[in-house]
């Protein structure tokens, strides 16, 4: 499959303190926001319908960096996080010495582990490139079946296979994607995430046709989000066997719909002046 690794979606429960965490901590920056009146369609931000917002943020700009995508849901303060999401790797001499000074753990892997305002946990290991996002990290209750889906179903190239792990990837130099054994139920709870990949817009229904075939879940169907201001994107919302969301999306809108915006941290930061959510919830 000719797919691109895009980003991974977290909700958030303040603005503020993750966007401080994302920047200062992280040393990521603002690359775009969104504002909208009514839930996705493709429940981008989870099952609510109010207003929410969209934040991408990363080290550089989606044609060529994963990021992170950060929803907002205005009467939403507080979510509980389950056991799918596992951690996302991040190698960086600086960044490792930032962390080293701070509060945080000590992975298995040689890498400090810290954690977000809302419990996401970020592995970061030492190198001398630039950062970047290198593996998001997902809990597994079936290893083999997940195996299954992902490189026979979605077709995602093996990178290395251990008894409890597998790394993926769609292509050299992309982000990987690694399922780990859990050795329990998956119980995404009510803080889950989503995982985002490119496809050519012309395939998409091929692909949604091959989930069908399959016998495997469909969330939503494809269709088409519009973004005010911007680019319309074609979508289609599968889960693999743990319920784990994954979102292909059309590579040609996506290219210009996410077009850096050099103005969107103001635009950020002004939303969150004006917020009052958490005294009218």
């Amino acid at each position: 499959m000719t797919a691109r690794a895009l980003h991974y979606v977290f909700k958030v429960a303040n603005r503020a303190k993750t966007i401080d965490f994302y920047t200062k901590i992280l040393d990521m920056k603002v690359l775009r926001h969104e504002e909208f009146d009514k839930g996705c369609e493709a429940s981008c931000n989870g099952p609510y319908d109010e207003r929410w917002s969209k934040t991408m943020i990363g080290y550089g700009p989606e044609d060529d960096h994963f990021v992170l995508e950060l929803t907002y849901n205005y009467p939403i303060h507080k979510y509980e996080l389950g056991n799918d999401y596992r951690a996302i790797v991040i190698d960086s001499d600086d960044l490792f010495d930032k962390i080293s000074k701070i509060d945080h753990r000590k992975s298995g892997c040689g890498r400090l582990a810290v954690k977000d305002p809302d419990g996401h946990e970020f592995k970061i290991g030492k190198s001398a490139a630039p950062p970047k996002v290198l593996r998001v990290q997902l809990n597994v209750g079936d290893l083999e079946k997940s195996k299954k889906y992902w490189t026979e179903t979605l077709e995602m190239g093996i990178l290395e296979e251990k008894k409890t792990r597998i790394r993926m990837s769609y292509g050299d130099g992309q982000c990987e994607l690694e399922i780990v054994q859990s050795g329990e139920k998956i119980d995404r709870k009510t803080g889950f995430g989503r995982i985002a990949f490119s496809y050519p817009g012309e395939k998409l229904q091929s692909l949604q046709d091959k989930i069908k075939s399959t016998g495997n879940t469909i969330i939503n169907e494809l269709l088409t989000l519009s973004t005010p201001g911007k680019a319309d994107v074609q979508v289609v919302i599968l889960a693999d066997p743990d319920a784990h969301e994954i979102c292909f999306v059309g590579d040609e809108g996506f290219r210009e719909l996410s077009k850096v915006d050099e103005s969107a941290e103001k635009e950020l930061m002004k939303q969150i002046k004006e917020d009052d959510s958490e005294k009218w919830y």
